[in-house]
């Protein structure tokens, strides 16, 4: 256990993990609309769509539309979610998003097999190629990121000596390509982690390659995304996916359900009271989460929304 940061950065990720998995007719002009909502929160980076193969993720079908259509706002940095170089050159092509190279490992061979249709071998194979096109635009890869580091709901528990043996290959890539990779990604895709679990894997990860700042991706199947989260912020992790609303999921992880990253407004609100700066306007986040939440048309899981914040009643009090 670490010192608490003074800081976190919280990285939406509402808009492409909710409306890759929620019902495909949703407007792409609604989609715009909770993403500008997000953009005026203080929020600084928030993904918004995931160029995919439309037939397999209809949600995404307008993908390109959304990113064409985006009014930037300053300071927000609006990124993508791709796992092949087709998805990559569409990036680039639309030419407004904020590209940085990443290395994507998943520690479950099965679901590996499943999302990306590839054994390790294969993805490994693939990597070195994504880093030549990298190379070839002048992009910086400053990012690995290891899928179901926590646990799989197609083949159980994963070791964390294969956790570690993987980020391990990240760093040897880098070493081989002379990248600068400063930031690794620990998803909980199919939220298998619990408090103690997030402090062992981190922990040991973090023995073997204190280098990597480390960011979470944790999803809240099993309602332990927030105590998850905590744990984190325990170790001293000061960077952190987040849905808000707890919008979405992963539509290659559904058996037995796999829900949305932890409740971005959730987050926020639990490190504004812990003393934790995040930089988010967290009652502008909640009208977010209630736009999210009108948009789909039905009940998302986020609790502050529903509660709401603290001020009110000490103001009252007082």
């Amino acid at each position: 256990m670490t010192e608490l940061p003074s800081r976190v950065q919280i990285n939406e990720e509402g808009p492409r993990e909710g409306f890759q998995i929620e019902s495909s007719d949703i407007a792409t002009e609604r989609k715009l609309e909770l993403i500008d909502a997000l953009a005026r929160t203080g929020l600084r980076q928030i993904q918004v769509v995931s160029l995919v193969n439309p037939k397999k993720v209809p949600g995404m079908a307008d993908a390109d539309e959304v990113v064409r259509r985006i009014e930037r706002r300053p300071g927000v940095r609006y990124t993508a979610l791709w796992f092949n170089d087709r998805g990559l050159e569409r990036a680039l092509e639309l030419d407004k998003l904020d590209i940085k190279g990443s290395l994507p490992m998943c520690a479950s061979d099965v679901f590996l097999k499943r999302n990306q249709n590839r054994t390790q071998e294969e993805n490994v194979e693939a990597l070195r190629k994504t880093i030549q096109t990298y190379k070839s635009h002048g992009i910086a890869v400053t990012r690995g990121s290891v899928m179901a580091a926590f646990g799989c709901n197609f083949e159980g528990v994963i070791p964390i000596e294969k956790v570690v043996s993987l980020v391990g290959q990240i760093h040897d890539l880098a070493e081989e390509y002379e990248l600068d990779i400063n930031e690794l990604a620990l998803a909980d895709t199919m939220a298998w982690a619990t408090p103690e679990s997030v402090k062992r894997v981190v922990g040991a990860v973090r023995e073997k390659f204190p280098g990597f700042r480390i960011n979470l991706h944790l999803h809240d199947t099993r309602g332990m995304g927030i105590a998850n989260a905590y744990a984190g912020l325990q170790m001293g992790i000061d960077s952190f996916d987040a849905s808000v609303a707890g919008l979405g999921g992963c539509p290659f992880a559904r058996h037995r359900g796999a829900a949305g990253n932890v409740c971005t407004e959730d987050l926020a609100f639990m490190c504004e009271e812990m003393g934790i700066e995040t930089g988010i306007d967290v009652e502008a986040l909640l009208s977010a989460a209630h736009l999210a939440e009108e948009i789909v048309g039905h009940q998302l899981p986020g609790s502050v929304k529903l509660g709401g914040t603290l001020s009110a009643f000490r103001r009252h009090a007082a």
